[in-house]
C-alpha cells in the first residue's frame, strides 16, 4: 500500500509541476506578445533581465525569511551555466530576427535531438524503439502546425546554431547541476538569476537596439505598459522557477517533448485573443499528431527499457562488496 500511496504522490506532484509550467509559460507569452504588439515593447532582451531581476529579488526575501536554505555552487559551475543561458536568449533573439519563422521552429524543435544526445553522450542513456518513435511523431506534429516558410542564410544558420546548442546545454545543465550539488529548483535559481541579471540588464539595451534600432531609455512609458511589464515580470519567476522544477524532476528532453504542449496552447490561445487567421486544417492536424506522440512519449518513457542508462553497474557492485568485507573485517575481533 505505502509504495502505491508513494507513486501516487509522486505522479501528483508531477503533474502539479508540469501544470505550473504549462500556466506560467503560455501565460507570460500570451502577456509578452500583448506587450510588444500592442504597446510596442520591443525590447525582449532588457525584459528578459528584468525578469531575473524580479526572480532574484523574490530568492533574496525568501532566504531572507529562513525559507531557501544557504548553499553552494563553485563559481566556475555557475560561469559555465550563465554562459550557455545567455547565449541561448541572445541566440534565439538573433535566430528569430536573421531567420524566416519557418526556419526558427524547425531550430527549435532540433533542441530535442540535441538533447538526446547530450543525454546518450554524458548520462549514457538509452531510449527503446517505441520512445525514439514517439519523439518523432511530436516532431512531426509539432512541425506540420508551426513551419511555414523557410528560408536560409549563413548568418542566419549560425545564429539558430548557437541558439540551439547553448539552450539545450542550458537546460541539461539545471538537470546536471541540481543532481550533482543536490540544490532545489529555488536554490538552483537563486544562484544563477542574480548572474543572468545582471548580464541581461548590462547587455540587453544595446543588443535590443542593435535588433530594433530604439532604446529602451527612449521608450515612452504609461501605466499600462508599465502594468503589463510588472506582470510580465510577475509571472516570469513561476516560468523560472517551473522550468527548473520539470527539468530537476525529470530531464531536459522530457521538458523539451512534453513542453510542446505549450506550444499548441499558445496557438489555441493565439486564436481566441488575436484573431482567426492563425487556426487552419493543417495547423489542427498538426496538434493532433503531436498530442498523440506525447501521450506515447509518455506511455513508452515510463515503460521499462523506454528510457534508461546502460552504464554497466558492475564496478558498483564490487566495490559494495569491498566496502562490505571492511566494514566485516572491522567489526570481526582480532585473533
Amino acid at each position: 500500500m505505502a509504495p502505491a500511496s508513494k507513486a501516487d504522490k509522486k505522479a501528483a506532484v508531477d503533474a502539479a509541476a508540469w501544470t505550473f509550467n504549462v500556466v506560467t509559460s503560455v501565460g507570460i507569452i500570451i502577456v509578452n506578445k500583448a506587450l510588444m504588439a500592442n504597446y510596442d515593447f520591443s525590447y525582449a532582451t532588457t525584459l528578459t533581465g528584468l525578469h531575473f531581476a524580479t526572480t532574484t529579488l523574490l530568492a533574496f526575501v525568501l532566504r531572507w525569511l529562513g525559507y531557501i536554505q544557504a548553499s553552494h555552487l563553485p563559481f566556475p559551475e555557475l560561469l559555465k551555466f550563465v554562459f550557455f543561458a545567455n547565449f541561448s536568449i541572445v541566440g534565439m533573439n538573433v535566430s528569430l530576427m536573421w531567420n524566416s519563422v519557418g526556419f526558427y521552429q524547425i531550430a527549435k524543435l532540433s533542441m530535442i535531438p540535441v538533447s538526446c544526445l547530450l543525454e546518450v553522450l554524458f548520462d549514457k542513456i538509452r531510449y527503446s524503439r517505441d520512445t525514439k518513435l514517439s519523439i518523432v511523431v511530436v516532431l512531426l506534429g509539432v512541425g506540420v502546425c508551426t513551419i511555414t516558410d523557410v528560408s536560409v542564410n549563413a548568418k542566419g544558420f549560425i545564429a539558430a546554431f548557437i541558439a540551439v546548442w547553448s539552450t539545450s546545454l542550458q537546460q541539461y545543465y539545471v538537470h546536471y547541476l541540481q543532481r550533482k550539488y543536490s540544490l532545489s529548483s529555488f536554490n538552483l535559481l537563486g544562484h544563477t538569476a542574480p548572474a543572468q541579471a545582471a548580464t541581461l540588464l548590462l547587455v540587453g539595451p544595446f543588443l535590443d537596439y542593435w535588433l530594433t534600432n530604439r532604446r529602451v531609455y527612449a521608450y515612452n512609458y504609461n501605466i499600462v505598459s508599465v502594468m503589463f511589464i510588472i506582470l510580465s515580470c510577475t509571472i516570469a519567476v513561476g516560468t523560472n522557477l517551473s522550468q527548473f522544477i520539470c527539468i530537476g524532476r525529470f530531464t531536459a528532453v522530457s521538458f523539451q517533448v512534453l513542453g510542446h504542449m505549450k506550444t499548441i496552447l499558445v496557438l489555441i490561445m493565439g486564436f481566441f485573443f488575436f484573431g482567426r487567421e492563425g487556426l487552419n486544417l493543417q495547423v489542427i492536424l498538426g496538434m493532433v499528431i503531436a498530442v498523440v506522440g506525447m501521450i506515447w512519449y509518455g506511455n513508452a518513457s515510463t515503460k521499462p527499457g523506454g528510457k534508461e542508462r546502460w552504464s554497466i553497474s558492475l564496478p558498483t557492485s564490487r566495490q559494495q562488496k569491498h566496502s562490505s568485507l571492511s566494514e566485516s573485517s572491522e567489526h570481526d575481533p582480532k585473533a
